[in-house]
């Protein structure tokens, strides 16, 4: 077999980004994304972007370590190169504040960001409601930016791009060797998880350009992070909620509860509202599954169910997904093992 033809199902950052990294990283192979919806029509779009890690219950910490690290110096060698504009990465600096002391003082990815360190008294005074706080330099990933330059470059690298509705893997079965399953959300119908399931975040787009630094609560609920074009205001972790219409009541909320940390947020204007469903589960799939059906098999990589923090380690589980792909590259060139497949 010359050419391995891979089929990478979604176009969200999961899906993009493992598409480029199976790319670079396996030889001799065809790479066709497939999806019914593009940029600026994906969740990835309205996340926020920022490399703040979520934590997994099922994955070791040294293993979310990793995949994070590998995402930040993937990015901060973008956003210290002529790319970091078109691609929507950049470096900022802000607080991440308590109300009470927080189990961990220092967590598992202070290492990573740049300059982490515990705010000082002086600082503490511009939050009087907070009595803790951590200082540090992270990175924001403009993901209506960064969608298409990622897109651009699996094009250049010989990549398909395909707009299509897919209902069931094994459609791909005559046309690919491997399908690789970033469909988020539609895992549900596509791999039969019911455990992945939407949690609805709606956030505010508002213009603000005086505010330069990031606030985030330590629970993660009330967030204001200034971006290239807007600052993004939040937000809502409401589960199981499928419904895409903004709530004007929720809008109200959010506004409210970011102008009480920062109060010049009051003279914001150009509000926008937006939402996303984040596609979350237990813990990120990363899976090889091969399904059989009437003698026929169809080799699949599974990868999605990073809820709120795929930005955060995009990259990192994206390498993790394309060493699974090349396990299975490697058993269906050598005869014996294909036999096996």
């Amino acid at each position: 077999m010359d050419t391995v033809r891979v089929a990478v199902v979604g176009a969200g950052v999961i899906g993009l980004s493992t598409a480029l990294c199976i790319s670079k990283l396996v030889p001799q192979s065809s790479i066709t994304v497939i999806s019914d919806k593009f940029t600026p029509n994906t969740t990835s779009d309205v996340a926020a972007g920022m490399l703040i890690p979520h934590t997994y219950a099922d994955a070791s910490i040294h293993k979310q370590k990793q995949w994070f690290r590998e995402t930040f110096e993937h990015l901060l060698e973008i956003a210290n190169s002529s790319e970091a504009g078109d691609a929507g990465v950049h470096l900022v600096s802000g607080w991440q504040i308590f109300q009470n002391l927080p189990t961990e003082e220092v967590p598992f990815w202070a290492d990573v960001v740049l300059g982490f360190r515990k705010m000082t008294g002086a600082e503490l005074k511009k939050f009087p409601r907070h009595a803790f706080g951590q200082a540090f330099t992270t990175l924001k990933c403009e993901c209506p930016a960064y969608l298409p330059w990622l897109e651009k470059r699996v094009k250049e690298r010989g990549g398909l791009i395909l707009t299509r509705r897919i209902r069931d893997l094994w459609e791909l079965h005559q046309s690919f060797d491997i399908v690789v399953n970033c469909s988020g959300l539609g895992s549900r119908e596509l791999a039969g998880d019911t455990q992945i399931l939407p949690v609805r975040g709606q956030v505010l787009k508002v213009q603000a350009p005086w505010v330069k630094h990031f606030i985030r609560e330590g629970s993660g609920m009330t967030y204001i992070y200034p971006g290239i074009s807007s600052v993004t205001l939040g937000g809502t972790r409401q589960k199981g909620d499928w419904n895409l219409s903004p709530d004007p009541e929720i809008s109200r909320d959010i506004l409210s509860r970011c102008c009480a940390l920062e109060s010049s947020l009051h003279a914001a204007y150009d509000i926008r509202e937006q939402v996303g469903l984040r596609p979350s589960r237990p813990g990120v799939r990363l899976q090889k599954e091969l399904l059989v059906q009437d003698g026929r098999k169809l080799p699949v990589v599974h990868h999605y169910g990073h809820g709120s923090g795929g930005v955060s380690v995009h990259w990192g589980t994206a390498l993790e997904a394309t060493k699974l792909v090349s396990e299975y590259v490697c058993a269906l060139r050598t005869p014996a093992s294909k036999a096996k497949l």
